[in-house]
């Protein structure tokens, strides 16, 4: 078996035209888990998805990869939640109905970390840069790279010190959660 460890996290957005890859990346160097030692290159690998349908479609797929590849090798998946999904739960529950149809366990299912926004990531953005946001609004578009790499930076060390200032909207309270999860399965499979 594999003794590696890796960070696949698949998305949505093309290639280049898509923020969430800088701000995954970001908020993982920063956060800086402990399980991962040494941190190199290719230790967070970024798929990029076109859309929901087909990031929801590779998902039993990439899950699987992970799973046969050994090691500590986890999936994140970072998607939106849009209008007609009221949160976090009902796009998991989507998740986990393709999964299903491709005959993944609920064991190896909930070996997946989800990380949703609700409708865009850029309302998480504009609650690390200005401490407010609503999410029943669609956050405005954050082309600016540097500032999607401070939020990350933000919301890790918010992390990281375990006591975030202000409450978090409720799409990233939900993401923080699975992401404790995450952290706690890391640490006690050492």
């Amino acid at each position: 078996m594999s003794t590696r460890t890796q960070i696949v996290c698949i998305h949505e957005g093309k290639k280049g035209a898509s923020i969430d890859p800088v701000f995954a990346n970001s908020f993982l160097k920063t956060y800086n888990p402990e399980w991962i030692r040494p941190w190199t290159t290719g230790v967070v690998r970024l798929i990029p998805y076109g859309g929901k349908s087909e990031l929801r479609n590779a998902f039993p797929r990439e899950l699987k990869n992970c799973v046969t590849a050994g090691g500590n090798t986890t999936l994140i998946v970072l998607a939106d939640i849009d209008d007609d999904l009221e949160d976090g739960d009902q796009l998991k529950q989507k998740y986990w109905e393709t999964a299903q149809t491709a005959g993944i366990s609920k064991e190896i299912f909930d070996k997946a970390v989800f990380i949703f926004s609700k409708d865009r990531i850029e309302n998480w953005i504009e609650f690390l840069v200005a401490d407010a946001t609503d999410e029943n609004k669609e956050g405005r578009r954050v082309k600016d790279n540097v500032i999607v790499r401070d939020a990350a930076k933000t919301l890790a060390e918010k992390c990281r010190s375990g006591q975030p200032s202000d409450p978090f909207p409720p799409s990233l309270e939900w993401s923080c959660r699975n992401w404790r999860s995450l952290v706690k399965r890391m640490l006690y499979t050492k």
